[in-house]
């Protein structure tokens, strides 16, 4: 939950699936990290490239499938695709991407979910509200809420993230979408942080919110690719995970109103090896507070809060696609970041999304044909 842990248990039973092509595993690994040795555990495989999990009350994962499909895994189980879901537009990037819980699922049973979706003028990133029928079987009042302003052809750099506030409202990653010219076009939602309500309104605190100089969802401007995001539950901050080009994937906190740069500077250089913007800083932009060089290919982010591993408590984890790695980062007292280790790399496949499962293990799914869900949990011995 990119909200914040809560208090239930999980129980994970392996046992016989559903025909769906996915597969449960009884398969775990020990492995010594530099402050704890963890066990991996491998949930379910078989899963086509899944892209975000989320955890119900009672422990089963909601996990979405990028071609458009939601499922259940419980007690070992993975279940048929749930219905309802819309149509997506599942080319390159795109497709069903992330999804989250309302904070009061347990009695309103809602649920939020980005996709990318086609219309007139190409493609874009789009968020959905929904409700998750009791018998778990199909979603109902699905409602789209919110719909990035200007189509494009391409098929990358959706973003399409979401991180929930205390107060209920939603923050949205969008990328350029493959057309950095459209970073700095304040009445381009491409390339932002969108902050709205749960209903899809305009925040009474958003820096734009009157429309005149900027769209009024709006809440940062110029991130290229944020595929992560999350907010620290101790302190509120807001964190994204964004992927550069070659080179200069950062990490930012964005803030009302602020310009983070892209593309008019950037610690990378194009796929060609030619500068890009400016350089690396300018008056009125930001700096990120990290950056790799080169590329790890950010998949998403958490601030780590949970009683599991309180080794680690503030710590940073970013899943890394290219580089099949966990990093974990720490922060000193000023706020400088550090990447303290690389974990599993080259284990697992593409690390996609993180999440705090409630007891406090890591929840990782792998970006593949052949993906998978992995639980990260203290080891015993």
């Amino acid at each position: 939950m990119r909200f914040g842990p809560g208090g239930f248990a999980i129980a994970l039973v392996a046992s016989a699936l559903w025909s769906t092509g996915a597969a449960s595993a009884e398969t775990s690994q020990t492995i010594k990290t530099q402050k704890v040795a963890v066990k991996v555990e491998t949930i379910a495989t078989g899963l086509e490239h899944p892209w975000a999990v989320a955890v119900l009350p009672d422990g089963t994962y909601l996990v979405t499938e990028r071609p458009g499909r939601m499922r259940l895994i419980r007690d070992g189980k993975v279940s048929a695709p749930i219905a309802g879901v819309p149509e997506v537009y599942a080319r390159g990037q795109g497709g069903l991407l992330d999804v989250e819980l309302d904070p009061k699922f347990s009695s309103n049973r809602t649920l939020y979910f980005t996709a990318s979706i086609a219309a007139d003028g190409g493609s874009g990133t789009a968020v959905f509200r929904a409700k998750l029928s009791q018998d778990e079987k199909q979603l109902t009042e699905v409602k789209r809420i919110f719909l990035m302003n200007k189509l494009s052809r391409g098929n990358i750099q959706y973003g399409a993230r979401i991180a929930i506030a205390g107060d209920g409202s939603l923050f949205v990653g969008l990328g350029d979408r493959g057309e950095q010219d459209r970073a700095q076009d304040f009445h381009d939602d491409a390339s932002s942080i969108i902050h709205i309500e749960a209903d899809g309104s305009i925040p009474a605190d958003n820096p734009f919110k009157d429309g005149k100089s900027a769209l009024p969802e709006i809440w940062s401007k110029g991130h290229r690719n944020p595929q992560g995001i999350t907010f620290d539950t101790a302190t509120g901050k807001l964190y994204t995970a964004e992927h550069g080009a070659k080179g200069g994937d950062e990490i930012n906190t964005p803030e009302a109103g602020k310009n983070y740069g892209w593309p008019v500077i950037s610690y990378g250089v194009n796929y060609n090896g030619t500068k890009i913007g400016i350089g690396t800083a300018k008056k009125g932009m930001e700096q990120p507070l990290f950056y790799w060089d080169p590329s790890i290919a950010p998949g998403a982010i958490v601030v780590y809060r949970g009683k599991m591993f309180p080794e680690w408590n503030g710590d940073l984890l970013v899943t890394a696609l290219k580089f099949q790695l966990l990093s974990r980062l720490e922060r000193d007292a000023g706020g400088k970041i550090t990447e303290r280790e690389r974990m599993f790399d080259d284990q697992f496949g593409r690390m996609r999304d993180i999440v705090i499962a409630p007891d406090g293990a890591l929840l990782i799914t792998t970006d593949e044909n052949d993906g998978a869900l992995l639980r990260v949990s203290r080891a015993t011995n």
